[in-house]
């Protein structure tokens, strides 16, 4: 039996829980279809991120390394954001992880309302 448990820094745990986190992943799914974006593009195509969030998950991502923040001396500051090579190389996994979501959510749907009638008696 292969075990999976916690002795000292697991990548596994490390990673799936920035990216399963509820914005990291649409972040770094907004910046792969558009590519250079500034944050106020980036916050108007998630739409219901605050920026104060927006704010904290770029800072995460771009301490992971998935994320690259570029800032232009202009007056008022000009800042981009983009992937870096290893986001890039992130993106065919989420991409994948994000069709398998699409193409089955009509069914999760479905399965999470048939257990919560049985949760509360209704008959199907």
């Amino acid at each position: 039996m292969k075990k999976f448990l916690h002795e000292g820094i697991c990548p596994i745990r490390d990673i799936l829980s920035r990216l399963g986190d509820k914005w990291s992943l649409l972040v770094l799914i907004s910046l792969s279809a558009n590519g250079i974006m500034r944050f106020n593009d980036i916050h108007k195509s998630i739409g219901d991120i605050s920026q104060r969030m927006l704010s904290v998950t770029l800072r995460s991502l771009e301490a992971d390394g998935l994320v690259d923040r570029k800032i232009y001396p202009e007056v008022p500051p000009r800042v981009e954001y983009c992937l870096t090579k290893s986001g890039e190389k992130l993106m065919p996994h989420l991409d994948n992880l994000t069709g398998w979501a699409i193409e089955n959510m009509q069914d999760i749907v479905k399965s999470r309302k048939k257990q919560e009638n049985k949760k509360s008696g209704i008959a199907n």
